[in-house]
């Protein structure tokens, strides 16, 4: 029996990171970039003023507090936002200015409004302003030749905002990978169809096709596949030409599983495994097609294969994307509860994660996971917020005995 490491290890030694391709900045948000984004012009591109307020010269009003008497000044005029027009201002001057207006010819501060008795024609000065205050000058952001956005960065609201400031439209990223998902099994009807005698909802091509969109994959589910030997690889082959990752649900285990993976080793390599985990110890994974694309054969219970998804499947897609850490966030946490796990297996099990609001302490409360529970039930995996991971040495875990806790998803 394979350990989870190993298998891991295996998987991510197929990731392939699909070609950059130039998206409209608008889409890039979450995908990591993959160009240096160097800036032609400053910015911002001229002396503009930070806030509302006077723009003044500093020493014209460095008298102002110092026993000099009271400093007014005429107001030669008003500087809107997006104003076009040179202005300069004269010695012993202001001119009214808005935020991000750009400052006239000889001002080298701006004068916020609280600091005068706000004027019309003359302004009274109430305090002194250093040179400098408030202004925000050419290139203070960025110069010509800084590079904006750096190679390997995921973009995020930020870089989307710096895009856009240093006039960059679309921007070179490693796309989201291709996730094809797919199921095989007699017993299966789709959502839109009344089950008769015999037959269940496929649920899995639905649930692990939002899994792999979570993940960050562009996901195509195609849903329930015959097992027909002719159309079965014309399916799976159509898909390994047009996807990075594939899955297929309900292949692991029983006589039609066999023949679909006779039908997927004319197209490459696959293999069927134990690995030392539970639930989903049964599982196949392979790189099928000329581009040896990574095919996945997940078990027909749904929590089963949520969890082989989540512990094989979604590293493979981070690693994809490029996040330099592939795995969930892993903390440790008190138990509630006794859990029961199964010797010689590394278990990943349902719970909800909590937080001792004086102390801090993260707490858990296991679910599924107490002696004799069953791990195939896909209601409490939906209360899930986290799975607890139970070493494979491990059988039991007593209450208030400490365990590692891989956050999931969180739900708004």
């Amino acid at each position: 029996m394979r350990s989870v490491e190993e298998q891991q290890a295996r998987v991510a030694a197929a990731a392939v990171a699909p070609r950059p391709v130039r998206v409209a900045i608008a889409e890039s948000q979450g995908l990591m970039c993959a160009e240096e984004v160097v800036t032609e012009r400053p910015m911002p591109g001229f002396d503009q003023a930070a806030i509302d307020g006077y723009a003044v010269r500093s020493v014209d009003v460095l008298s102002v507090g110092d026993g000099a008497g009271e400093v007014s000044l005429p107001v030669m005029g008003s500087i809107e936002a997006g104003a076009r027009t040179p202005s300069r201002l004269q010695p012993r001057q202001a001119a009214r200015v808005q935020t991000g207006a750009p400052m006239p010819t000889l001002a080298d501060a701006v004068l916020p409004l609280r600091w005068t008795d706000g004027g019309e024609s003359r302004v009274r000065i109430l305090r002194s302003v250093r040179s400098g205050a408030y202004v925000r000058r050419t290139g203070d952001d960025v110069q010509p030749g800084d590079v904006a956005v750096r190679a390997g960065t995921i973009i995020g609201p930020a870089q989307v905002g710096l895009l856009a400031a240093v006039g960059r439209d679309r921007v070179l990223v490693h796309p989201r990978p291709r996730l094809s998902v797919m199921c095989v099994g007699g017993e299966l009807v789709d959502v839109s169809r009344n089950p008769g005698t015999g037959q269940v909802y496929d649920v899995n091509s639905y649930a692990l096709a939002a899994a792999g969109r979570d993940a960050g994959a562009e996901v195509n589910r195609v849903g329930i596949i015959s097992t027909d030997a002719g159309e079965l690889r014309e399916t799976v082959e159509g898909q390994v030409n047009r996807n990075e990752i594939v899955v297929i649900a309900g292949a692991v285990g029983g006589a039609a599983a066999e023949s679909v993976r006779t039908v997927l080793s004319e197209l490459g390599e696959m293999e069927v495994a134990r690995i030392a985990m539970h639930p989903g110890s049964v599982q196949g994974f392979g790189q099928l097609g000329r581009d040896r694309v990574p095919v996945f054969l997940l078990p027909a219970n749904p929590v089963s294969a949520l969890v082989v998804f989540e512990v094989m499947v979604r590293p493979l897609i981070r690693l994809s994307l490029g996040k330099r850490q592939p795995m969930r966030r892993v903390v440790q946490a008190r138990t509630l509860s006794p859990i029961s796990s199964v010797a010689g297996r590394t278990g990943y099990l349902r719970g909800q994660l909590m937080r001792d609001q004086d102390t801090g302490e993260y707490l858990v409360q296991a679910l599924g996971g107490a002696p004799g529970a069953s791990t195939h039930l896909l209601a409490t995996l939906a209360e899930a917020n986290c799975l607890v991971v139970i070493p494979s040495e491990v059988d039991e875990v007593r209450t208030g005995e400490t365990v590692d806790v891989a956050f999931l998803a969180q739900r708004g």
